[in-house]
């Protein structure tokens, strides 16, 4: 009997720890979307790790922290910064419960259905995001059509960055 109450004392525990942890993520979360829609730049900073690296909907917005920093705090400063609702989120936890990962639905007003994943990790007892990563989902149907535009942008922007780097060595060579 004594092993049993053990079993279920070690079991309800783990269960209320998870159930804790789990509750202090998606507060982390919540407060992520909450503090940019209100431009709240310090606030909003503060939720993510040192090494944390963000990644935007563009291909080329790999920030590390400090990079994101400034990106973000430029665009708060206008008292404007976006707002996306959470429409479903997925949470799990590492077996040592001190990193967690998610994904979730978003909706933005202007655009429509985002999804955002990521990871936290347990920093001096605060859970703090070390990777988000904000994409914009294309539906199966429309991949071929979108993908298609998309390489043609990209070509169009290096052609572009080419001529540039070509008039730039002309006049540092002449």
């Amino acid at each position: 009997m004594r092993k049993y109450l053990l079993l279920i004392l070690l079991f309800s525990t783990n269960y209320s720890q998870n159930i804790r942890s789990e509750k202090a993520v998606n507060k982390v979360l919540n407060n992520l979307h909450l503090y940019a829609s209100q431009a709240s730049g310090e606030k909003y900073i503060d939720l993510f790790s040192e090494d944390a690296v963000f990644f935007g909907t563009d291909i080329s917005e790999r920030w590390p922290k400090e990079e994101f920093r400034t990106y973000a705090m430029g665009r708060f400063k206008s008292g404007v910064g976006w707002t996306y609702y959470m429409k479903e989120r997925n949470i799990f936890f590492s077996d040592d419960g001190r990193t967690a990962w998610f994904d979730e639905i978003l909706i933005s007003k202007k655009y429509g259905e985002f999804r955002g994943t990521g990871a936290l990790k347990m920093v001096k007892n605060k859970w703090k995001i070390t990777q988000y990563n904000l994409l914009l989902p294309i539906p199966n149907d429309l991949m071929k059509k979108y993908s298609e535009e998309i390489k043609e942008y990209y070509k169009k922007i290096k052609a572009s960055k080419n001529e540039k780097d070509i008039f730039i060595n002309f006049f540092i060579y002449f």
